[in-house]
């Protein structure tokens, strides 16, 4: 609300200002009445010198002191050198600046109150036989709840239906409806793109994915830049440079109206305005791309790293075991291999068990029911699935005591000693298949580090907890400049530390254990986090969806709001150096120095707003599963 009535106020101001002009202007030119047309200008200015003399006077008493100074002392000089026309001018042009950047503030965040405005509000939960509709915030944990064609996801939880399809733009950005199955982890603020489904909650709305979202964007329009608070710092030099040219104008002359001119197009709109409108406009171009950086400071930092520490389990990797590669005997079909393993995994509850029926589903493989289960722990399994005798787990169970075969002995030796899973598979008394199982680097992995290089960071470190061996299989496939493993997390924090004493860091994590990390960091993101992990909370920066190439976008879309920003008050002030130069020599009167640098202000406030376009299209890509090699030998 406060907000709001100082934007009120200063269309007010600015109403105020422009009809003092206008009036003054037709008393001029008419000679109706009594009163003089300096009376009105001079009214008309008087309430915005007002005002700018008590935000100024409550920044100073914070500790701030602001560019907009200059403006306070060039209207106040006309004033009191009977310049009112002048005067009032600049009054029309710093209150149309402010409301100017109230519209461009507006524009570039309504990305982000896009996301808060279209918070779910109800939910349909399931009382016995009877669906009851309740506000979202009276969802508990555990709830089962029905999700109607076309309404949001009021909380997180878990799919209970075969199938779903979900429209997660608002979240992820990713433009196309995304299909989930059974046992699926679903996101608040999602919006069900198909058919009704049955889901239950695991957690309540207070700590789901959506509310932690607009707790984030509410923080991210909060903080300011340190490039911001830069600008009123350069106003201690500023300000008696320009009284300084004003005053050798004014002496060297002999008229004090030149030395008021001086003041007029001196006036700093372009660092008032231009870098919040472009820092706020890089915030909102991220929001569009599935990235909440959190307010204009994280953008300034992301564009300033120049070291990027990768955490690699979640982060480089998908961060479970994945299907590496299947091998079978000269012809035997790996995916009916696959097929009637993973219909036996069905009456497993082991932690691989999930990973096989998903790498079926995958293939789009129809499981059959099994029978005659019996399970050995720490062995593996043993049943009937559609008349075949399977037995899959570890070799002992599925060779006895026969010999392993010549084609599976390349893949032994290859994997003996790899951080991996092997399960083998027997069909009918007979070896039929090999499915090895891991942690898969990810799809988009290679291009994302590459477009980081190419965007200036000039080294990139893998920083894990895993093992040495794990560490130097994934470090294999990709352009690392170090990799540090078996770090606790307080390992981790030291080695970013390390990093930033050499340059700017980023760190890119997933997990509670890489928190700590992304706190130290220059800059912390967060990967694909739930809004209430604590890896979010510490993060500067969280990646919506579950992909490493928003990281990339994120540096890149950083590095184009701070250049554009920089650009924007170089040129604007450049600009005013110049008409300064042309005041000072007497070519410029202060009303048309008024009118000039109004010029320069919409110039400015035109070119920061490019920050919300994206200077090229970030092409959508849907996750990609890394395709699995079969091999048969021959």
């Amino acid at each position: 609300m406060h907000v709001l009535n100082e934007s009120v106020l200063r269309r007010a101001l600015l109403a105020t200002a422009i009809l003092g002009l206008a009036t003054g202007v037709v008393v001029w030119r008419t000679g109706f009445g009594a009163m003089q047309p300096e009376t009105f200008w001079t009214a008309a200015t008087l309430p915005v010198v007002a005002m700018l003399a008590v935000s100024i006077l409550r920044d100073f008493w914070i500790g701030r002191f602001g560019v907009d100074a200059i403006a306070l002392v060039s209207m106040s000089a006309a004033l009191l050198l009977g310049q009112s026309l002048a005067a009032v001018v600049v009054a029309i042009m710093y209150a149309g600046g402010t409301v100017l950047e109230d519209f461009a503030r507006g524009r570039a965040e309504r990305n982000l109150r896009a996301l808060t405005d279209r918070s779910p509000r109800v939910a349909h939960r399931k009382s016995g036989e009877q669906m009851v509709t309740i506000p979202a915030a009276e969802v508990a944990a555990g709830d089962e709840l029905l999700v109607r064609a076309g309404e949001l996801l009021p909380v997180d939880g878990v799919l209970l239906d075969p199938l779903a399809s979900l429209d997660e733009s608002a979240v992820t950005g990713e433009p196309l409806p995304e299909k989930r199955r059974a046992g699926d982890m679903l996101r608040s603020g999602t919006l069900n793109a198909g058919e009704a489904f049955s889901m239950r909650a695991s957690a309540v709305a207070e700590q789901s994915t959506y509310a932690a979202i607009v707790r984030m964007v509410a923080a991210a329009q909060t903080a300011k830049a340190p490039f911001i608070r830069m600008a009123d710092r350069f106003a201690l030099f500023l300000l008696p440079a320009t009284l300084l040219v004003a005053g050798v104008a004014w002496h060297l002359s002999g008229d004090p109206v030149r030395a008021l001119a001086v003041l007029v197009v001196a006036t700093p709109c372009p660092l008032i305005l231009a870098a919040p409108v472009a820092f706020i406009g890089g915030v909102s171009r991220a929001a569009r791309a599935g990235i909440l950086m959190k307010g204009s400071p994280a953008v300034e930092a992301l564009a300033q790293v120049r070291t990027a520490v990768f955490d690699k389990t979640g982060t480089l990797t998908l961060g479970g075991a994945e299907l590496i590669e299947i091998e079978t005997p000269p012809g035997r079909d790996g995916n009916e291999v696959l097929r009637l393993l993973a219909s036996l995994e069905q009456a497993s509850h082991h932690v691989l068990s999930d990973s096989i029926i998903r790498a079926a589903r995958g293939r789009s493989l129809r499981l059959s029911h099994p029978c005659n289960v019996m399970e050995y722990r720490g062995s593996g399994m043993v049943g009937s699935v559609d008349d075949v005798s399977v037995r899959a787990g570890s070799r002992s169970l599925a060779l006895v005591d026969e010999p392993l075969p010549i084609w599976a002995q390349s893949g032994e030796r290859r994997y003996q000693s790899q951080p991996v899973l092997r399960v083998f598979v027997a069909l009918d008394g007979r070896i039929a298949g090999i499915f090895t199982f891991g942690d898969s680097l990810r799809a988009d992995a290679r291009d994302a580090l590459r477009e980081l290089r190419s965007a200036g960071i000039a080294r990139i470190v893998m920083l894990t907890g895993d093992d040495g061996a794990a560490a130097k299989r994934i470090s294999a496939l990709l352009d690392l400049d170090a990799v540090v493993a078996d770090a606790t997390p307080a390992e981790k924090v030291a080695a970013v530390e390390a990093e930033k004493v050499r340059a700017p860091t980023m760190m890119v994590g997933d997990g509670i254990n890489d928190a700590p990390a992304l706190a130290a960091a220059t800059v912390g993101i967060a990967m694909g986090a739930r809004g209430a992990t604590a890896s979010s909370e510490a993060a500067d920066v969280i990646v919506l969806t579950d992909r490493l190439q928003p990281v990339a976008d994120a540096v890149r879309i950083a590095h184009r709001t701070r250049a554009i920003a920089m650009q924007s008050i170089v040129a604007g002030l450049a600009l005013s150096a110049m008409a300064m130069v042309a005041a000072a020599l007497g070519q410029i009167t202060p009303v048309a120095g008024a009118l000039l640098q109004e010029g320069i202000d919409v110039a400015v406030i035109l070119n920061s707003l490019r920050t919300l376009g994206d200077g090229r299209t970030i092409p959508p890509q849907a996750m990609i599963q890394i395709p699995k090699v079969e091999r048969k030998s021959s």
